[in-house]
């Protein structure tokens, strides 16, 4: 059987009605996006609970904001390029300090933009909203653990940030494996030789990676680390302690995201060699999604070569 591909921005199109079934006090914050993000779904279905703020994500985090102070669940929803950028103030100061139960839905992360250029592809979220103390910063790998992940958050306490991408993606998970919430992470291969750790898209490049090794008969233990913060701090560090090196991979720059969160639980607690996958300090540039994965490295291929230098330097 063809394994079908899916987005993880597919995840929260089906979703989101569901939820508004569930939760009768849910409501859906959009910035004009609706149809790019899928917010348009819950629109259709709960129209009288859907707000849309045009195109300004500074009073979306605001209103979004007065809503849960009023005792509503929220899912605020926009594109990652201009959710975070244009109201991190605002997420700062009225969400994250009191620590409101605020959902936020950021489509299109990464390089999932790749013909706008710069402007629309955001490599640098992961970094931002994990540095949020009260923030729970989630990138699922494909369809089935994106939905499961929104599903969680919708019914959790705190803020939340869920990036997503519209790159279809094959499926790791099936509809009935559910247990994925913040905090947590999945053992998709188990091995010996080297410890790697990945989120979204750069999940399914560990895995081709893993095969790869197996092949040079290097054994690698491939982890979902789709919880960034908090991370699945202890399946890390017991698998660091069998491997003695390790692997970040991530669609992300290499500053602040998932990379610099497992390099300083790792140095915290049992040092060893640590290197990364991800963009070298630079902003995107526009091109083909598939163009751009290889121009920036974000393949299995060079998952391979950084897992076999990790391997070399490993503790013993």
């Amino acid at each position: 059987m063809i394994n079908p591909e899916k987005s993880t921005r597919e995840a929260f199109v089906d979703v989101i009605p569901r939820m508004g079934e569930v939760y009768p006090d849910l409501w859906v914050v959009d910035a004009d996006s609706g149809s790019l993000t899928g917010a348009s779904s819950f629109a259709d279905n709960f129209p009288d609970r859907y707000c849309n703020t045009g195109i300004a994500e500074q009073q979306q985090a605001l209103l979004s904001s007065g809503l849960a102070l009023s005792g509503k669940r929220v899912v605020a929803v926009s594109q990652a390029s201009f959710l975070v950028s244009r109201s991190y103030d605002q997420i700062r100061n009225s969400i994250a300090i009191p620590g409101l139960p605020v959902t936020f839905i950021a489509t299109h992360a990464g390089v999932s933009c790749g013909e706008e250029g710069a402007v629309t592809q955001m490599l640098e979220d992961l970094a931002l909203m994990r540095a949020l103390p009260n923030f729970k910063v989630l990138a699922p790998a494909d369809y089935w653990s994106a939905r499961h992940l929104i599903e969680a958050s919708i019914g959790n306490d705190d803020p939340v940030y869920i990036r997503l991408g519209r790159m279809p993606l094959p499926l790791v998970y099936s509809g009935s494996d559910a247990d994925f919430s913040p905090g947590g992470g999945r053992m998709l291969v188990e091995g010996t030789g080297v410890t790697i750790c990945a989120c979204g898209i750069m999940v399914h490049e560990a895995l081709k990676a893993a095969e790869i090794l197996s092949q040079q008969d290097l054994s690698a233990e491939v982890i979902d680390c789709y919880s960034v913060q908090p991370l699945p701090s202890q399946v890390i560090l017991a698998s660091v302690r069998r491997t003695g090196c390790c692997v970040v991979a991530e669609e992300h720059v290499s500053r602040g995201g998932l990379g610099e969160a497992v390099a300083a639980l790792i140095t915290r607690n049992y040092p060893v060699p640590v290197k990364f996958v991800s963009v070298e300090d630079r902003f995107g540039q526009s091109g083909r999604t598939e163009e751009l994965r290889e121009y920036y490295g974000l393949t299995g291929n060079q998952v391979v070569s950084s897992a076999v230098q990790a391997w070399t330097m490993r503790r013993r």
